[in-house]
């Protein structure tokens, strides 16, 4: 089944992935209109949950996603490579994009995918539905027990820094630094090596 995600990343051209990216975020960002309108009572009490002037936001969210991003270049750099395999498809996505391009994918990630899981599943179903609901919508992790177990204990935390803060643009925020700076990490990480593999059959030649 793996075996079978992997070749399908690789049919799939650059345009195309960013489609499906692109589609999958319009897709939650209906779903969260959708139940938000059946779920909320009064759009204010849906406004309530962003607070602009919140030093939170960068505090609890900015450290917090620095932090996250930190462990995980750790343990890309003790752990085999294996336990890092998605089947490709964050390399796909982030190795031959811009820094501006990986910030925009990122931003629109984090706001899509907290509006619905924080702002309305949270909300209103709790910790740990909106968790488990995250985890199991990063269905491509499923195939490797240390990333599905990783997002797991990811949404966790995003959803702790929520209920501790109850502001969305905390999370929202988390949520970008993380994508954002391994996005980074994985588009340099790639060049470098590409460039090593250059210098090394350069040498060979």
């Amino acid at each position: 089944m793996k075996d079978k995600y992997s070749e399908l990343i690789k049919e799939l051209s650059d345009r195309e992935l960013l489609f499906h990216l692109y589609l999958t975020q319009v897709i939650l960002l209906v779903i969260s209109s959708i139940l938000g309108i059946i779920l909320f009572d009064r759009f204010s009490d849906f406004l309530n949950l962003f607070i602009i002037h919140d030093w939170n936001i960068w505090l609890i969210g900015g450290i917090a996603g620095l932090l996250v991003v930190m462990l995980d270049i750790t343990l890309m750099k003790l752990l085999p490579p294996a336990y890092y395999d998605d089947g490709g498809l964050n390399e796909r996505i982030f190795r031959n994009r811009s820094v501006i391009h990986i910030a925009f994918i990122a931003a629109i990630v984090a706001f899509c995918e907290e509006l619905l899981f924080r702002g309305v599943i949270q909300t209103h179903f709790g910790l740990v539905v909106s968790s488990v609901v995250f985890a199991v919508v990063h269905y491509r992790y499923i195939f490797n027990w240390f990333l599905f177990l990783n997002v797991i204990v990811l949404s966790f935390l995003i959803g702790y820094v929520f209920l501790i803060t109850e502001n969305l643009f905390v999370t929202m925020f988390m949520h970008f630094i993380i994508d954002f700076l391994l996005g980074i990490v994985i588009k340099y990480r790639n060049n470098t090596d590409s460039k090593r593999e250059e210098n090394f059959e350069k040498k060979e030649s």
